[in-house]
């Protein structure tokens, strides 16, 4: 396979005008035997009826006397030979050579043109015949004459060999100039591989078309595209790094803390209280971790390559349920499913949808006062899944509910736990799959209910 541009679009363009040149000298040569043949079979002719207007009568015989100005005709400076024969009907030779090349019909008034071998080369011939009348007798003259090809040759190569040569200098030029300008008009393509080859390996900047030909700036525009990517994810990922350096030290500079105190501790009975404020803290911190860890992988599933397939919500959101049923029972609270479709469908991860799903139904369990009521409802309405989760607690201010989307932000008090990353989570895992989600308070103005909207998608075929 040829890699090369320059000698691909060369062959572009070498193998039509090579056509065309082939077919062009091919009508130029046709033309050009024409044009000899022509010119050839007129001398021949005018000799024949030169010759045959100098034969006569005398006596009561026919007799000839050939002009010398019947061969000059023939002068060239190639020196062709010229034969020529004068012959009755009654095959009798009035001049020129017996050994003629030439079959002669008699019966035939118009000229009769041949190429034949004579003394070992080609010969062009035409024989003429007239009429001789004397005293009411009628008789028939042939007049034969013939002329070797080296003039016709010649004049053949002077008609087509500067056109042919006209052709190839006009191939060679074409050659020259796509070579030239692809050199010309690839400078600044590679003046911008130079500019990318001696970048920062840290520089995310976009490139400049420059003096770039139109037909080469989408290439640009799709580099600087993925730069502009890239860019996003790193400035994501570096946020991420700091976030997770941010939060993590203030637990593990309070495990630090703690485990000091323990140290220094002289009463032994206040131990149990220390373990156990040490395992509150490992235990937030472990939170904290997981939270961060799906907060980056909510992240990343905006990117076009995180596999994505269709998640059947109804099942998942009872699966969800089942593994919160605890953490309800514990605060008394009546934690239930309202459904009135079998399956609901969209397209996602089903890790991340029960992360959505899990972080929605345990800040409500969280935030929901003991023998309070969380439901979680799912629902289809045309192309589009809802899913709600209503809960009876205190609800989050109007003017506050956009904010609790912000990383860290919680509208909560001081004595609940929480790491203030679960909205933050839900709206990336969200965003990812297309949706949208919205926050709200009931009929009756309390409480607060979450709607998720999902684009919805066919079920996977049995197969």
């Amino acid at each position: 396979m040829i890699v090369s541009l320059r000698l691909r679009l060369l062959l572009w363009l070498l193998i039509p005008l090579t056509v065309y040149v082939v077919i062009s000298t091919t009508s130029t040569y046709d033309s050009a035997v024409a044009s000899a043949d022509l010119v050839q079979d007129r001398s021949l002719l005018a000799s024949a009826r030169m010759i045959a207007g100098q034969v006569g009568w005398q006596d009561g015989a026919p007799e000839v006397n050939v002009p010398p100005a019947a061969l000059e005709l023939f002068a060239t400076p190639s020196h062709d030979e010229v034969y020529y024969q004068v012959l009755m009907d009654d095959e009798s030779l009035l001049a020129g050579r017996p050994d003629f090349p030439a079959d002669v019909d008699f019966s035939i008034i118009a000229p009769a043109y041949a190429t034949t071998t004579f003394n070992n080369q080609s010969l062009r011939t035409v024989t003429y015949v007239r009429a001789l009348y004397d005293n009411g007798t009628l008789r028939m003259v042939a007049v034969s004459v013939g002329q070797s090809l080296r003039g016709h040759q010649e004049l053949l190569n002077e008609l087509w060999q500067p056109a042919l040569h006209r052709q190839i200098i006009m191939l060679l030029l074409a050659i020259a100039l796509v070579v030239v300008g692809l050199t010309i008009e690839l400078r600044p393509l590679l003046r911008m591989t130079d500019e990318l080859a001696s970048r920062d390996p840290n520089s995310l900047t976009p490139l400049r078309a420059g003096e770039l030909q139109i037909e080469l700036r989408p290439i640009v525009e799709a580099i600087n595209q993925y730069i502009q990517r890239l860019n996003t994810q790193v400035a994501v990922q570096k946020r991420f790094i700091a976030d997770a350096a941010h939060q993590l030290r203030t637990p593990l500079t309070l495990i630090d803390s703690q485990i000091q105190f323990a140290r220094q501790l002289n009463a032994p009975e206040r131990l149990p209280q220390v373990l156990q404020a040490l395992q509150d803290s490992s235990r937030s911190m472990t939170d904290l971790t997981n939270k961060l860890l799906q907060l980056s992988q909510a992240e990343a599933s905006n990117g076009v390559a995180f596999p994505r397939r269709p998640i059947e919500l109804v099942a998942l959101t009872a699966t969800v349920l089942e593994e919160l049923v605890s953490l309800a029972q514990r605060k008394h609270i009546d934690l239930g499913m309202e459904v009135a479709i079998d399956s609901a469908w969209a397209m996602g991860s089903q890790a991340l949808f029960s992360g959505m799903l899990m972080n929605l139904i345990d800040n409500a369990l969280r935030y929901t006062p003991e023998h309070g009521k969380v439901t979680a409802a799912v629902t289809q309405v045309a192309q589009e899944i809802i899913i709600t989760v209503a809960d009876n607690g205190p609800g989050i201010p109007a003017e506050a509910r956009e904010r609790v989307f912000e990383r860290f932000y919680r509208n909560a008090a001081p004595d609940q736990h929480g790491a203030g990353l679960g909205m933050a989570i839900v709206k990336e895992i969200v965003q990812s799959a297309q949706g949208s989600i919205t926050l709200g308070a009931d009929q009756n103005g309390t409480g607060l209910t979450v709607t998720v909207m999902l684009p919805a998608c066919a079920a996977p075929s049995a197969g």
